[in-house]
């Protein structure tokens, strides 16, 4: 049980004579902090400040931030007030296991600004394309769900779509292949597939005119809303250069006509990959070089320990460092690593002991990458040159597109390293 603790009017006073000039001025404090002036006030005064800031302000005072709990709208400093956090270690109720898209209203979600709200003003501009890359579990199918939200309470119908869900004979052909992609659109609409009627003339047109007068003429037509469709794990198409090359040639052609037709202004894109577009495309004919480009970075130093804190584990930058000396910023394996510390299941320094091992808590994780290595011996030559750095690197540009979006390395003004310590320690072996 959280235990109560009462404000004495002296503590208020300590607090006051620290900010209100003996020191420095709350201009200055809140300039050295990076925040808010106001937010400086407001914690003088004992307002709700964002829990991040609260804590944060009490480190820099050298407060125990347990006695200084903000109470909502109560100035009186002797009313009693509820800790923030309690005692005991959190329910694992209120804790959230990271795997897959995470829900859009997570508190576990940490935004990377300004990419979010940029996506947000680009997802509300008819005739918009926005493309999400990042490695593998960054967080672009989370991105993509708070966009699809975004665009939903302004009215939009939705569609996601993944590639990886298409069954092996959707990749024949061209014809089959969107066929199967205006059919997995039609039945997210909750419409009935009408294909027959718009592709009767496909070996005279091609497949992609029927596609696209299959959206004009009856898809758009008939939901008579924006719609914004997410299609994520584009990079399955890259395995089928036949596939590719029109397909992605007929996205980039949806996309201008949004410039100057109104029907196709009512089409929002946003597409999401993994790998650099590393089979042959014409950039003219491609929808790689047009829209909102967007790169999700790792997490900061100061996203790490807000996470931490958000896991109810009151960590100083050392211990966050610490964690991130193994994994780096990679969201997944910080916030799997937050949330076995914050179960009890293990402390820091065990995890960091054990973390590139077999008996740590990454161990599924990376018996997976190692299994897919083995299926590709040339990625795994790579990943061991990259490692042992025995000679100079020389690697495909395909190589080290696939090995960054398995989220093995980072690329660095053209030099190759492995993207965290876990990865150096675990594939040396």
């Amino acid at each position: 049980m959280a235990r109560s603790v009462i404000l004495r009017k002296e503590k208020q006073e300590k607090v006051l004579q620290r900010i209100s000039g003996e020191f420095f001025s709350q201009q200055d404090f809140a300039e050295d902090l990076g925040i808010a002036a106001s937010t400086i006030s407001n914690f003088v005064n004992f307002k709700p400040v964002d829990r991040r800031y609260f804590v944060q302000i009490c480190e820099k005072l050298s407060l125990n931030w347990r006695d200084y709990a903000v109470l909502p709208n109560q100035l009186e400093p002797l009313e009693e007030i509820q800790q923030l956090a309690p005692q005991n270690p959190p329910s694992n109720t209120t804790l959230e296991y990271p795997e897959g898209q995470m829900s859009v209203d997570s508190p576990f979600y940490i935004e990377r600004p300004p990419i979010e709200q940029r996506c947000y003003e680009e997802i509300s501009k008819p005739g918009s394309l926005i493309r999400i890359k990042a490695p593998r579990q960054m967080g672009k199918s989370s991105l993509l769900a708070k966009i699809r939200h975004r665009a939903e309470q302004q009215g939009d119908r939705t569609v996601y779509l993944s590639l990886q869900v298409a069954a092996q004979k959707c990749f024949s052909d061209i014809d089959t292949f969107l066929k199967w992609f205006c059919v997995s659109v039609t039945v997210a609409l909750d419409l009935t597939p009408k294909l027959d009627k718009y592709w009767d003339l496909a070996d005279i047109m091609g497949g992609n005119l029927c596609c696209q007068e299959y959206f004009e003429r009856y898809l758009l037509p008939e939901i008579n809303q924006p719609l914004t469709l997410g299609l994520d794990e584009v990079d399955k198409v890259f395995e089928y250069p036949d596939i590719s090359s029109d397909f992605f040639g007929l996205l980039r052609v949806l996309h201008e006509e949004g410039k100057q037709r109104t029907i196709w202004k009512k089409l929002r894109l946003v597409i999401v990959h993994s790998t650099e577009v590393y089979v042959p495309i014409n950039l003219n004919q491609s929808p790689f070089n047009v829209g909102l480009p967007v790169e999700l970075p790792e997490f900061l130093p100061d996203q790490v320990q807000h996470l931490a804190q958000l896991h109810q584990l009151n960590w100083s930058d050392r211990e966050a460092l610490q964690l991130m000396k193994m994994v780096g910023g990679h969201p997944f394996l910080v916030r799997l690593a937050l949330y076995h510390v914050a179960r009890q299941d293990t402390t820091l320094a065990q995890l960091l002991q054990t973390a590139p091992t077999t008996t740590g808590i990454y161990s599924t994780y990376l018996r997976r990458l190692e299994s897919i290595l083995e299926q590709h011996p040339e990625l795994e030559a790579g990943l061991k040159q990259i490692i042992t750095n025995t000679q100079e690197t020389q690697l495909s540009k395909k190589t080290c597109s696939k090995l960054n979006a398995l989220g093995l390395i980072n690329i660095q003004d053209n030099e190759v390293l492995p993207s965290c310590e876990l990865y150096r320690q675990y594939f040396s072996k």
